[in-house]
């Protein structure tokens, strides 16, 4: 069977007729090159590209700013330093930055972000979104139940987790908050605005937080990925369109995709850190992170990367927030001895390489401590497209398939799954992106009724109350006669679904 593509974002692009993909506009980009340091030695060059470098140190707040006088001195620029995780995002055009920087005391690993120059881009639509159409909403109104929305009928992954159930008990607490890291919110759109948390919001893009109105929204021509996602964990029941799986949770919007749609290492971190500290009870990461797919421990740059995000997922957890992570779209076994990447780095020039994802792992997903999340579909098979991995997937959740593969019970008519869409619009998505919410709605369920349950607890109750799933037939999803995965272990943790598909209902009653 031919692998479905994957992207950055882990949404999905499917045969036309069949799916979408996300929309990954690509905007003018980021700040040009910033001047080097005052006081920065002559003999520092400064005729490289203007890349951006995260540099990880060994001690505190002292150690930061040591190591911060040492960023200077080697022609580099201090954007902004997360002295609680002991991380510095860094700009420099010394194209011997990252080998100086390492040789400074304090200094545990240092890497460069990216291969690809920080330059502004051109507008360019590699993806088509797939509306709901107004002949479908009317359609879907006119068999809604007095306690479902209008569009409630049409979202068979609800009662797939039994959340339609769950809302007759509650519909969660507002004081519990979902941080979507993500492409950006629309927190205007009408199902989204009576859950939003604009305080816990930023735009993280540049590695430091911007908190300016707005500035974390996406822009006209910006995907509409983390718009998308929220709905699916906190859309409002309100008697208008869809519902969220925690409809009465509270939903954050951190933008940490820049406006070519890369969600790179500063982005990332930030967008942890301001999390952790604005409350976050759960974080929902529906990508990967830019440009590796993979990042391999023991290269210089990538294993900075890695360190760098383990710092900044771990300071969330620690200040109480579960992480939750989509596994991805490329039909990989995470647990596999050896993968090929052809897709990295891709914001230059990708090549093949092999890899052992045990040593090169795909980050946030497969760090210690996150939640990973495979996706099924409307049949309740792993989707077509989904990584998988014994030992590496925790639990599973509808993330949508193509329709020909996994069609769903009337009256819902497509396999893929509807949310919120900018511009209070609703549509379509197929991935892993949309499997990971419906994960992080039901994390915000169990904080809900467990406020001080620690994440560990939370985490245990997750796997606990998962529907266990064996791997059942060898499995051949386009029914060609060949086997496309390998699931392998028992039925109470295997590599296709982990500890099984969760359950909304569960999660509020026990």
């Amino acid at each position: 069977m031919a692998h479905l593509v994957s992207g950055r974002t882990r949404a999905l692009a499917l045969p036309v007729g069949l799916a979408l993909t996300a929309s990954l506009g690509v905007l003018p980009g980021v700040a040009s090159a910033a001047p080097a340091a005052p006081g920065a030695p002559a003999a520092v060059a400064a005729d490289g590209p203007q890349l951006s470098y995260v540099v990880n140190t060994r001690g505190g707040r002292g150690t930061v700013e040591q190591v911060g006088r040492a960023v200077e001195r080697a022609g580099g620029t201090v954007v902004i330093a997360y002295d609680r995780i002991g991380v510095i995002v860094v700009r420099s055009a010394n194209p011997d930055f990252a080998e100086t920087i390492r040789r400074s005391r304090g200094v545990q690993s240092a890497g460069a972000t990216r291969t690809n120059p920080i330059v502004p881009q051109a507008t360019t639509d590699i993806g088509v979104d797939v509306p709901l159409t107004a002949a479908q909403e009317r359609a879907a109104a006119a068999v809604a139940a007095d306690d479902q929305d209008p569009m409630e009928p049409l979202q068979w992954a609800l009662p797939a987790i039994k959340a339609d159930q769950a809302h007759r008990r509650t519909q969660g607490s507002a004081r519990v908050t979902v941080a979507v890291i993500d492409t950006g919110v629309d927190d205007t759109h009408p199902d989204l605005a009576p859950n939003f948390d604009r305080a816990a919001s930023a735009n993280c893009a540049s590695g430091a937080p911007d908190t300016t109105e707005g500035a974390w929204r996406p822009k006209p021509g910006e995907s509409d990925h983390g718009t998308h996602v929220a709905g699916t964990v906190a859309a409002a029941k309100n008697g208008v369109g869809v519902t969220g799986v925690a409809p009465g949770v509270k939903v954050s919007g951190i933008k940490v995709a820049d406006p070519g749609g890369f969600f790179y290492t500063e982005a990332v971190v930030c967008g942890f850190v301001w999390a952790a500290d604005h409350g976050a009870d759960v974080t929902n990461n529906s990508y990967y992170t830019d440009p590796w797919l993979f990042n391999c421990k023991d290269d210089p740059d990538q294993g900075a990367l890695v360190e760098s995000v383990r710092r900044a997922a771990l300071y969330a957890e620690r200040k109480g927030a579960v992480n939750v992570a989509a596994a991805g779209n490329a039909s990989d076994d995470l647990a596999a001895d050896t993968l090929t990447d052809t897709t990295s780095p891709n914001d230059t020039t990708p090549g093949d390489r092999s890899v052992n994802p045990a040593r090169c792992p795909d980050i946030p997903t497969m760090l210690p401590g996150v939640v990973t999340v495979s996706a099924t579909g409307a049949k309740g098979l792993k989707a077509s497209y989904s990584n998988y991995g014994n030992g590496v997937v925790d639990v599973a959740a509808p993330g949508g398939d193509s329709t020909t593969y996994q069609r769903p019970e009337p009256p819902a008519t497509s396999g893929l799954i509807l949310s919120t869409l900018p511009g209070g619009r609703y549509g379509y998505k197929a991935g892993t992106s949309m499997a990971s919410p419906h994960v992080a709605g039901v994390v915000a369920l169990i904080r809900s009724r467990h406020p001080y349950a620690s994440p560990a607890a939370v985490k245990a109750l997750l796997a606990l109350e998962a529907d266990a799933k064996a791997c059942g037939a060898p499995y051949d999803i386009d029914g060609d006669g060949t086997v496309d995965a390998v699931c392998e272990g028992g039925e109470h943790r295997n590599g296709f679904y982990g500890t099984g598909v969760v359950d909304a209902l569960d999660a509020v009653r026990r």
